[in-house]
């Protein structure tokens, strides 16, 4: 799947209102198959981001999800996908929610969580969301300038990214029909055998739940400000976004089922 991301029109906030907001929070426990991680959620900073992604985790619309990309050194994405088992057509899409206004107030560096939406349109994004594994906010894909830049609304804490770094780590590319996916306990013997995948080869996103309501939970922690965003405000023209690569897994999963 392409890294290529572009940017996406958002409107922009002054960098000393970034600086000068704190970083209020949830907490969500996210619950997979492969261990379990938390994240703090930038309430008081990302609301509309937040309200939205709190509002598929009330729904319980994540429960029973799976961890559908995987790029090491770059993202894992999830939110999107249920494994349904029915051969005729393995995967089903998460019912979406109205899309949400794009808050690009906080970098895309490693162990943010931000949502991704569809190219071309900045204020598109509704049920998926990716972690970045590396510092994705400058370079190439600049993640913070990229149509209009990614809504980071969240960081994992404590030992978190141990658990999303061993998730990034499975293998990725055993399967054709499974490209990106990451998959465990299947070898390349399995695929050579082509062994088919099941639900027990995918990170589960088991549950995602409230643990800390509290507003000042996130107090100790401090986000990097997308000060980037800020020099493409007279630049209107991009194209392309992290949601370019959510499509991609769409239209390969919707492949497999089809073909299945």
């Amino acid at each position: 799947m392409s890294k290529i991301l572009r940017p996406l029109p958002l409107a922009a906030l002054l960098t000393s209102m970034c600086i000068a907001q704190p970083a209020l929070a949830t907490v969500v426990l996210v619950k997979t198959s492969l261990g379990n991680f938390e994240v703090n959620l930038f309430d008081q900073t990302t609301p509309a981001t937040v309200t939205n992604f709190l509002s598929y985790v009330k729904a319980g619309s994540y429960n029973g999800t799976f961890i559908h990309r995987s790029e090491p050194g770059f993202v894992i994405q999830g939110g999107g996908f249920k494994y349904s088992g029915n051969n005729a057509s393995p995967f089903s899409a998460v019912a979406q929610q109205a899309p949400v206004r794009n808050e690009p107030k906080w970098s895309n560096v490693r162990a943010t969580i931000a949502m991704a939406k569809v190219a071309g349109d900045p204020n598109s994004a509704t049920n998926q969301w990716f972690i970045n594994l590396a510092d994705n906010s400058g370079g190439n894909p600049q993640l913070d300038l990229q149509n209009a830049g990614f809504t980071v609304f969240g960081q994992i804490t404590g030992n978190g990214m141990e658990i999303v770094d061993a998730i990034a780590a499975l293998p990725n590319k055993l399967n054709a029909s499974f490209n990106g996916v990451p998959l465990r306990n299947y070898t390349s013997a399995d695929a050579t055998a082509q062994r088919a995948v099941t639900q027990d080869n995918l990170v589960l996103i088991e549950s995602i739940s409230v643990v800390n309501s509290e507003v000042n939970s996130a107090s100790s922690l401090n986000p990097k400000a997308n000060t980037a965003i800020l020099q493409q405000q007279t630049n209107s023209s991009s194209s392309g976004g992290a949601l370019g690569f959510v499509l991609l897994g769409l239209g390969a999963l919707l492949a497999v089922a089809r073909r299945r």
